[in-house]
């Protein structure tokens, strides 16, 4: 695994470090990204493929939903019946 500096400003190199894949498929999140985005290792993560790349997600922990739909409605909702 061979990570790749862009220069010494944090900002800078959380928009610019980069990894390579290794031969059993695996990539390494350099620190300064890890750091940066809070994130730990054991955490879950999602691949969303975007156009050329693909988009690296951190999955929330169940805990951390509560309260997301807070004050909406349980009856009266549209379902996929009532669209046009």
């Amino acid at each position: 695994m061979q990570i790749h500096k862009a220069g010494q400003d944090p900002d800078k190199s959380l928009a610019s470090d980069t990894a390579t894949l290794s031969a059993k498929f695996q990539i390494s999140i350099p620190k300064a990204v890890r750091r940066g985005k809070g994130w730990r290792a054991g955490q879950v993560f999602a691949f969303i493929p975007k156009g050329e790349g693909v988009l690296l997600v951190p999955v929330p922990e169940v805990s951390a939903l509560g309260g997301l739909a807070r004050g909406a409605r349980r009856t009266g909702y549209r379902d996929r019946n009532d669209r046009v």
